[in-house]
């Protein structure tokens, strides 16, 4: 069995919050909690937070072991730690399924997305287990890493001399068309339940190399949302049985009558009902030998296939837009069989993958952020439709995505999605500069409309969204070295830029500043010259400068030249008041001066006098747009001294310590005694009677973006201090670790957190050059790298005189031509080195005396 990292472990307290989400890219998730239960069933295509399906005898899913060791009672318990005190009231008691099933009294949750090992024991068990579980994740390839499944390893160990009897349960109700959205009211409680179970059915099956039950209907409506097929199987092939339903007792007793079944001598006998919501069993006998351990795997999927758009018109259905995964395997079933036949080789580089980051020699904060936030990626928040397109919402609600349509203003701060899946990344791109968001005169629309079709996107266009787009062009250009594919969005791309030049607009007189009305992700519109807009058009005028000099555009790249010095030079002179660069308020006096599409209607009223400015504030994120540039090595956008000094000043004046004396009129994301950095200071006064509205606030992406950027300007220690003041908040007690929220749960801006990998390595691919490029340590280290589809890792052993390098890939294929180390020599080959999987590269690069 191969051993699993573990980057954070977490006990007691601490495991209250817990909720490490379980599934492929694009396909939904269930959540494994800090004490082994599983909870937000998020599989049928909408957020579900909180829902727990419950089926016969009102049990919720569930795995359960009985064991007995030879002239001993045997015990069964569920295999799970004590549940947490929150848990423990409700109106009829504790309202959590199977809260009063016997359970182990200890309980460690090991985490290192996406693996998650419950580990539990109790003295009154003569068995110790532990619940492993992961859903595949493996850069380069974001079909092994989209599917939808949940494989369950239960590790039973033996520490006594005799052997032990055992038997591991896995139960599911039926729960399709029940996703937590449709509710119905319990007249005798006064309680919302959730409905819409109808005519559901299990079905034993042997087949591919699985034994298990399928779980299906007759009675849902065929493109309902939650319409689709379910599947518990197992890998094993002795001492199964099984149970597709459950008895049809009053009360609770059909809980009771499964309980008795299976604690008396670990086997199940089959049972009928005329239930909704069939209860699927399996159950596996083994024997654990004196001293050893054995294993019993189990495989849950899903498969719901009608995925419908952000909205429809009122009175209206959204349409159904589809899931990728679903094109790729005709039912539950089917997913099932190929993620149980290829187990090994996905648990073998999932876990290469998370042990490049976890066992690396980067900062554990770094570690824990970079690799815990992934679990984005694979929330409700990201999708792919039936064409393999992704698109994003920004995070999501409770029970409903969170503001639609890919917002490229939230989407500028992520980086993990084109350095993990560069194929996912380009889609977004490819979509953005295209007929489906923008129109003949280069207006972007900053959300875009699904299905796909010409001219029904949003008619309104962010600032920061559209020339951050630029900018994450340059990107995926760089990391692909295509330029064939440049060209194919070049003119679109262009139109995008030249769209900041229109009467009325952004930089209307074309001097390199942004002065007209800015739309951006403080969701109100700026007037005037501010740092935020600027530095997100000074890098995308650098970035279109590249671009355009490779499709063949000298004349297009000079005219981005010179407005970009221009603006610079106006920036740093006027902006910058010597601590930190603020934003120069200029009412346009008239929305009549105000190009149509700018503004979004959620700013302010008075054109004359507009709220929600940011004026003299120091804000968080005032150079966003130099992370992106210093990604794409475009250099520093504005003074460098005058950016470490506004690093410095957010860092001084935003960093505050407790939070109890602190007024907060919107949403709260800190509190009592945490740190974090405020959206915005105003440590020289003058704040606006009415700033943006989100200025009291904290938010985890923007910290993000600030902590590295601090990370790439060579300021190590505040930029980690950043890191560890967000996850001391996200610690498993307060909030759960694996959901960073802003705007809804698992928010894509917090994405952001990849970005300190490179920040911290100076890692850097161009596939245009095929130049692979670190930062020089000061000490031997080991770091992951990404290049495009390859990835691996590199150790470097400095020395006075040379550093020895050792390049391994661990997943693609790498074409190499340049290897370059700062402060070292570089190290070149004529003929590019290629290096697929399980293969390394070692050589030695000189030092300067």
């Amino acid at each position: 069995m191969l051993p699993w990292p573990i980057l954070k472990s977490y006990t007691g307290e601490k495991l209250s919050r817990v909720a490490l989400p379980v599934g492929g890219i694009g396909t939904g998730t269930v959540s494994l909690c800090g004490w082994g239960t599983w909870r937000h069933w998020e599989v049928a295509n909408r957020p579900a937070k909180g829902f727990t399906p419950v089926g016969q005898g009102r049990a919720g899913p569930l795995f359960a072991l009985h064991a007995a060791r030879r002239g001993e009672a045997p015990v069964t318990r569920l295999l799970e730690g004590p549940l947490p005190f929150g848990e423990w009231e409700g109106q009829e008691g504790a309202a959590m399924p199977n809260a009063g099933l016997p359970r182990f009294r200890r309980c460690k949750f090991h985490a290192a997305y996406p693996l998650g090992q419950v580990e539990l024991a109790d003295s009154d068990v003569p068995l110790r287990a532990t619940l492993q579980v992961l859903n595949p994740l493996v850069p380069g390839d974001s079909d092994r890493s989209g599917l939808p499944v949940a494989l369950v390893r239960i590790v039973l160990r033996n520490a006594s001399r005799v052997p032990v009897r055992a038997a591991v349960a896995a139960a599911l109700p039926n729960f399709i068309g029940m996703d937590g959205f449709e509710l119905q009211l319990d007249d005798f409680r006064g309680k919302l339940n959730p409905a819409g179970a109808k005519g559901n059915f299990n079905t034993w099956r042997e087949a591919d190399g699985l034994r298990g039950v399928v779980l299906d209907s007759r009675g849902v409506a065929a493109d309902h949302p939650a319409r689709g097929t379910l599947a518990l199987a197992t890998t094993a092939t002795r001492g199964v049985t099984h149970r597709t339903a459950w008895l049809d007792h009053s009360w609770c007793d059909a809980l009771l009558e499964f309980w008795d079944d299976f604690s008396a001598d670990g086997k199940l006998e089959e049972r009928t009902t005329t239930s909704d919501t069939p209860n699927a069993s399996l159950a596996v006998a083994v024997e654990v030998p004196p001293a050893g351990e054995r294993t019993v795997e189990f495989v849950l999927a899903w498969h719901f296939p009608n995925r419908r758009s952000w909205s429809a018109p009122e009175g209206q259905s959204p349409a159904i837009v589809g899931n990728h995964y679903c094109t790729r395997f005709a039912d539950a079933w089917a997913a099932a069989a190929h993620a149980a036949a290829q187990w090994p080789e996905l648990e073998a580089d999932t876990v290469a993958f998370v042990r490049s980051v976890a066992d690396s020699s980067l900062p554990p904060e770094a570690r824990e952020a970079a690799l815990s936030n992934l679990s984005t990626l694979r929330s409700q928040t990201c999708f792919r439709t039936a064409d393999g397109r992704f698109y994003g919402w920004e995070g999501c609600f409770d029970r409903k995505g969170s503001c639609h349509g890919s917002c490229t203003h939230v989407w500028n701060y992520e980086h993990a999605t084109a350095h993990l899946f560069p194929d996912l990344a380009r889609s977004m791109r490819e979509v953005e500069f295209s007929d489906y968001t923008m129109d003949a005169d280069g207006l972007m629309a900053f959300r875009v409309a699904l299905p796909l079709a010409p001219g029904t996107s949003w008619k309104l266009a962010a600032a920061d969204g559209q020339m951050g787009c630029l900018l994450k062009l340059h990107r995926e250009w760089r990391l692909s070295g295509d330029t064939a594919w440049l060209r194919t969005l070049w003119p679109h791309a262009r139109r995008a830029l030249e769209f900041a030049w229109q009467p009325g607009g952004w930089d209307a007189d074309q001097d390199g500043v942004m002065e007209g009305c800015q739309h951006n992700t403080m969701d109100v519109e700026y007037y005037g010259p501010n740092p935020q807009m600027a530095s997100w058009y000074l890098g995308a005028l650098r970035a279109a400068a590249a671009m355009a000099r490779a499709v063949g555009e000298p004349d297009f790249a000079a005219k981005c030249d010179d407005l970009f010095t221009r603006g610079r030079a106006w920036v740093d002179a006027h902006l910058f008041n010597g601590d930190y660069y603020e934003h120069e308020i200029r009412p346009p006096g008239s929305m009549d001066r105000v190009r149509k599409g700018l503004a979004a209607g959620m700013g302010a009223k008075d054109p004359a006098d507009p709220d929600y400015q940011l004026g003299a504030g120091c804000l968080v994120d005032q150079l966003a747009g130099q992370v992106n540039a210093h990604f794409e090595d475009l250099g520093h956008l504005l003074d460098p001294e005058h950016e470490r000094e506004a690093l410095r000043a957010v860092v001084t004046h935003n960093r505050r310590r407790g939070f109890d004396g602190h007024f907060n009129h919107m949403r709260s994301y800190v509190l009592g005694g945490e740190t974090a950095l405020l959206m915005a200071s105003y440590p020289r006064g003058n704040r606006p009677a009415r700033p943006f509205p989100y200025y009291t606030e904290v938010m985890t992406g923007f910290e993000y973006c600030v902590a590295v950027h601090l990370l790439q300007e060579g300021m190590l220690r505040e930029g980690l201090r950043v890191v560890r003041d967000i996850r001391a908040r996200y610690d498993g007690r307060k909030r759960n670790p694996f959901d960073e929220a802003e705007c809804g749960h698992h928010y894509a801006r917090a994405l952001a957190s990849w970005g300190l990998i490179p920040a911290l390595t100076g890692g850097h691919w161009s596939a245009l050059t095929g130049t692979l490029r670190f930062a020089l340590p000061k000490r031997r280290a080991t770091w992951p790298w990404t290049a495009g589809a390859a990835w691996g890792t590199v150790t470097l052993v400095p020395t006075k005189r040379q550093v020895a390098v050792t390049l391994e890939v661990l997943g693609g294929r790498l074409a190499l031509s340049r290897f370059e180390l700062a402060g070292a020599s570089a190290a070149g080959w004529p003929r590019a080195k290629t290096l697929a999987a399980g293969q390394d590269l070692a050589f030695s690069l000189s030092l300067p005396a």
